[in-house]
């Protein structure tokens, strides 16, 4: 139930609006209970489950989790100190998002484990039962780090059934990655693909992509993921392979960009998240590369056809530092309401970054927050999480004392934006219909004479028309001073 509240006296020639979302900083991070989170959290009933890439005992990162409304933090598990080798038993640094299925959460660690290559883990949500379900295996230390399973994990996972499918960022047999398969016990480790050699070491093409840092979807018995490196320019990939690892499919090929700053093309570079699928359309974000070279969302047809560029995220103003409008460098995926996409980008905006919503369709980009840097945090890498209303994600750094801060967990719940505005005989009460994707058009405005309790609250009539966007009520003035509440 939402409410807004908002008493109405003496309003002549005045007009007064509520704003449309409320930011709300549920935690900031100190340090010894986990630090610079990179990835996004989930939500399961009340509770939120996130990972921090750095911080804890250990400085290796940490399992955590909070309440929706900011309260009861609990660190899960704190992952052990590296031994020699850069090896331990439960791995480190875990740098994208949980998921959950049952009490389980499970994850990838970029580093650590048996062979310094990342693992992959389970934990209970009650903290109990961490388990290495997979270590990655060793890695040459010269060029070109090949091994047989895959290496450097960035990306979560997704769960079909009792299978657990993800990306490794290196290892394979050329050294740029791998796709796999593992059960949730463990078991049944499968190397589903490997992604070819570059033509030229850490910048080259190949027919393939490389270096996947994203995650996967799945659609029916078809994987859908993004390469950071590789393809037929050097500047990334999608591609789409079975899950049984046959088929392997490269649906397009990001172009090369200009040869100097700020690297521009015309349809982005290095996708570093995963995909978000609807019908039969993928939907992403691209790192760099578009018309400014501060990356772009795109749309793509699964079977490779009508890739279109949604948005271009602009130019650096002159004479600013990393200042611009929408954002920059959007580095995870996206997720998908209706018709409206909800991401995060890593910089720009007024340089600390932004949570921003688009039509799939590449209409109405709207900025849902722009960062500050200061309690709100800065840097958002990671994905948000949409419930109702409400997103919840991430920021990597804040305001915080220390070096650079240590990072938040946010939210941003959506209200409609109630305006009262009185023209002498008449006030008029107005709340838009859709604002960033979010339809208004279910709330009901209620007004009552006072807040004492019991309160009184009565619809407010006539019924709203729409004019210009907004659900508009027109009534005399009464003389009576009058509270208003928009619920749903």
């Amino acid at each position: 139930m939402k409410k807004l509240f908002l008493p109405l006296v003496c309003l002549i020639f005045a007009s007064i609006t509520l704003k449309a979302q409320n930011f709300t900083t549920l935690y900031s991070f100190h340090g010894s209970d986990g630090g610079l989170p990179e990835g996004g959290v989930i939500l399961s009933g009340s509770t939120l489950y996130g990972a921090t890439t750095y911080g804890g005992s250990s400085d290796n990162g940490t399992v955590f989790k909070i309440n929706s409304d900011g309260t009861g933090f609990t660190n899960l598990h704190y992952f052990n100190g590296n031994y020699a080798g850069d090896t331990n038993n439960d791995g480190a640094n875990p740098f994208d998002s949980l998921i959950l299925s049952s009490n389980t959460l499970y994850g990838t660690t970029h580093s650590g484990g048996s062979w310094g290559a990342g693992m992959i883990f389970a934990i209970n949500t009650d903290g109990s039962g961490f388990t290495n379900l997979h270590s990655f295996g060793a890695v040459p230390a010269t060029d070109p780090y090949t091994n047989s399973d895959g290496a450097y994990p960035y990306a979560s996972l997704i769960l079909s059934s009792n299978t657990l499918y993800g990306t490794a960022s290196g290892g394979g047999s050329s050294g740029q990655g791998t796709v796999f398969a593992v059960n949730i016990d463990g078991t049944g480790f499968t190397n589903l693909h490997s992604f070819t050699a570059l033509s030229i070491p850490f910048s080259g093409t190949n027919a393939d992509g490389g270096s996947p840092v994203g995650g996967l979807i799945l659609s029916g018995n078809i994987l859908y993921g993004t390469a950071a490196g590789g393809g037929s320019s050097g500047q990334g990939a999608i591609f789409a392979v079975n899950t049984d690892g046959s088929g392997f499919t490269n649906l397009y090929n990001f172009t090369a960009t200009s040869g100097s700053y700020p690297y521009t093309n015309s349809d982005g570079a290095g996708p570093q998240g995963s995909l978000v699928l609807s019908g039969n359309t993928l939907y992403g974000t691209a790192f760099g590369g578009g018309s400014s070279g501060n990356g772009t969302v795109f749309a793509l047809n699964t079977n490779g056809t009508g890739f279109a560029v949604l948005h271009n995220f602009s130019a650096y103003y002159p004479n600013t530092y990393y200042n611009n409008g929408d954002g920059a460098w959007p580095y995870d995926a996206l997720v998908l309401s209706g018709n409206t996409l909800y991401g995060t980008a890593s910089g720009g905006g007024g340089f600390e970054g932004t949570v921003f919503a688009v039509n799939t369709d590449g209409t109405g980009f709207t900025v849902v927050h722009d960062f500050t840097g200061g309690s709100d945090g800065d840097t958002p890498i990671g994905s948000v999480f949409l419930s109702g209303n409400t997103l919840y994600g991430m920021s990597q750094y804040d305001g915080n004392p220390g070096p650079a801060g240590n990072g938040t967990v946010f939210s941003i719940s959506f209200t409609p934006q109630l305006s009262i505005t009185s023209l002498r005989t008449n006030v008029v009460l107005a709340w838009p219909t859709n604002v960033a994707g979010f339809d208004y058009a279910k709330f009901t405005l209620q007004c009552a004479t006072d807040l004492v309790p019991p309160v009184v609250w009565s619809v407010v009539s006539p019924d709203p028309v729409v004019v210009n966007g907004q659900n508009t009520i027109t009534n005399p003035v009464s003389g009576t001073q009058m509270f208003f509440q928009l619920i749903k």
